[in-house]
């Protein structure tokens, strides 16, 4: 399925997860901060700049290849992997396609170098509502609130999306770059989370900030709606490798964990969860795999993102899940990852599109005359 380059990049991200991030997980989660070092190594990789091409600093790989490391990382630590994925899949993805040559010659070197980059499209009002926005820009600049952006606590720059015409609806919608130490604009409060505590997720506040248009004026949310469709793939293989991880360290309970003089992996009711488990997860694995190479070759991929979505939030939830229960009482405790995996988990089926947008998306496509059942 992968290609011999394919499994030497994706073996090396697995190797920094597991000797880098490892020793550090469940500090950084008890924190809620990732931390600068670790930071400073996924730029040193090239995995804040995967999909970026080499004559702006990145590293010149596939989509296919930043699912790959987004999925590694979230087997050790899901914050590390949204890290990744919302610099690639969003920002980075976003500049690439829709910026200046100026635009990409001043961020994409900095984005793949070692500025953290996040993206700015929900508001307290604004959330699968996407483009219901109260941020406006006029004349004075840019003035509003967002809310849960992601990596916002070390991010440099910010993509972040205002209206210049409310009458226009979505049709006013715009992207601006807006830059840390930018006259009028700070970062707000850091939610304190369930889970994935160790990814920021701050308020932006916004006040007259002059910053310049990604794209052009009004054309906002055809950004938004393209990257995000493409961010729904990243979003999976976090997703996706979350439930790995899961199942890794049930099936280690498993073959150690002694009851009634055998393990507990040799009680037939064990080894039918486990089998449920990893069924789900391959199947999880070849709808990501499938939508990242659609998008690679340049194929319609939106249905196939919205179910690859929808299908590994549901089984990561359930997968971490059942992890806890087989570990027992030792899962539901913090010195064992299943419980933080557990609580990671929830975020799935709500950023970048809940399950019930995914299902009007997918609907939305079958029910099309364009579109057949079978890609």
């Amino acid at each position: 399925m992968l290609s011999d380059e394919e499994r030497l990049f994706r073996d090396t991200v697995a190797r920094f997860a597991k000797e880098r991030l490892g020793p550090h997980v469940r500090a950084m989660d008890e924190a809620g901060q990732f931390r600068p070092d670790l930071l400073r190594e996924l730029f040193e990789l090239g995995l804040m700049g995967i999909g970026t091409p080499e004559a702006y600093g990145g590293q010149g790989g596939t989509f296919l290849q930043a699912v790959l490391a987004i999925e590694e990382l979230a087997k050790v630590d899901p914050s590390a992997s949204v890290i990744v994925d919302v610099q690639n899949t969003l920002v980075n993805n976003a500049i690439e396609t829709w910026g200046t040559d100026e635009q990409k010659k001043n961020y994409l070197p900095r984005l793949a170098a070692g500025n953290v980059g996040a993206y700015a499209l929900s508001e307290a009002s604004s959330g699968s509502d996407a483009f219901s926005l109260t941020t406006r820009a006029t004349a004075d600049g840019l003035t509003g609130r967002k809310m849960w952006i992601t990596n916002a606590a070390e991010a440099e720059i910010f993509l972040v999306f205002a209206t210049v015409d409310s009458l226009a609806g979505y049709k006013g919608i715009t992207c601006f770059i807006v830059e840390r130490g930018m006259p009028g604009f700070a970062v707000g409060k850091k939610e304190d989370k369930l889970g994935i505590r160790a990814s920021s997720t701050c308020e932006l506040i916004l006040d007259g900030v002059s910053a310049p248009i990604l794209g052009e004026r009004g054309k906002g949310y055809k950004i938004a709606i393209e990257t995000l469709n493409e961010g729904r793939i990243g979003i999976a293989a976090q997703m996706l490798g979350l439930a790995e991880g899961a199942l890794d360290h049930a099936l280690r309970h498993a073959r150690e964990r002694k009851q009634f003089g055998k393990r507990i992996g040799d009680f037939q009711g064990v080894q039918f969860e486990l089998a449920d488990m990893a069924t789900k997860i391959e199947a999880a694995r070849l709808m990501v795999y499938n939508a990242a190479r659609l998008r690679d070759a340049r194929q319609p991929f939106v249905m196939q993102a919205a179910m690859a979505k929808y299908f590994c939030s549901t089984i990561a939830e359930e997968v971490a899940s059942k992890a806890v229960e087989i570990l027992g009482g030792v899962g539901f405790t913090k010195d064992y990852p299943v419980e933080k995996l557990y609580r990671d988990a929830k975020i799935g089926r709500i950023y970048e599109g809940t399950s019930n947008m995914q299902r009007a998306t997918i609907a939305k496509a079958l029910l099309s005359q364009e579109t057949r059942v079978s890609p």
